[in-house]
């Protein structure tokens, strides 16, 4: 297969620490082949950065298969960049053309802490996590699958809204910098199954009540939270979040 080459201005946020003061760097990449990831096209700035005894930039990965979420950056302004339903180590060089400046910056939040350059600190999804989003009920042993009837549309949409992976992007795209998309996702798909229900009440004010202490602003219903999501989830899940919160309060 054929390919092509270009080159490429990348105008990157650097930042020692959260306690430093950050500033763009311009850097340019020739060379680069159309069918390079971004995140490989990231990996050749840094072997070039070495070579010339510098500081190579700090950005996170784990999987590179659109699964974990860790490599949330923003790219042009955009949460994961141009492409859509698609995490930036799903993005190709070819969605830019030969001379483009891309400008890449972390995922920008009070929340989310400048650990260095464009790495940050989700830590805070974790807390809103251990605040209760698990079934703790005991079960005794695994029973089989098919003794516990569950509607299949619920099914359906538990599914959907497991599989946001926690990227961030959500945060980063809002004007308020809301983890609701975040929140309600992870909420919506444990009430929504029957295992879920002993702890329905407790799960939804304890983590709605932990993002609120984290610092995320409050979801204004703007919806760029679903624009960007990489996995598509509904903002449906935010409204249900909301629905289960207020029933949880009179219900107590």
């Amino acid at each position: 297969m054929s390919s092509s080459t270009m080159t490429i201005h990348l105008k990157i946020w650097r930042q020692k620490n959260s306690h430093s003061k950050g500033r763009f760097e311009t850097y340019t990449l020739d060379q680069v082949d159309e069918h390079m990831s971004f995140l490989e096209m990231l990996d050749v700035l840094n072997e070039q950065l070495i070579m010339e005894d510098g500081d190579p930039v700090e950005f996170d990965y784990d999987c590179r298969e659109g699964i974990c979420g860790s490599c949330n950056l923003v790219i042009n302004g955009k949460a994961h960049g141009p492409k859509h339903l698609t995490a930036v180590c799903q993005l190709h060089m070819r969605n830019y053309n030969d001379g483009d400046t891309v400008v890449i910056e972390p995922a920008r939040a009070a929340a989310f802490p400048v650990i260095k350059d464009l790495v940050v600190d989700r830590t805070a999804f974790d807390r809103i996590i251990e605040a209760g989003g698990y079934v703790s009920v005991k079960t005794g042993s695994a029973p089989e699958a098919n003794l516990i009837p569950v509607n299949q549309k619920k099914a359906n949409q538990a599914f959907d809204f497991a599989t946001c992976i926690g990227c961030g992007a959500c945060v980063a795209a809002c004007p308020n910098s809301s983890a609701s998309l975040f929140t309600g996702a992870k909420i919506a798909h444990l009430n929504k199954l029957p295992q879920g229900q002993p702890e329905r009440n407790e799960r939804v004010l304890a983590m709605v009540d932990q993002m609120q202490k984290e610092g995320f602003g409050d979801c204004s219903n703007f919806a760029e939270c679903e624009a960007v999501c990489p996995v598509g989830i509904s903002i449906s899940a935010i409204a249900e979040m909301r629905r289960d919160y207020m029933k949880a309060l009179f219900d107590d």
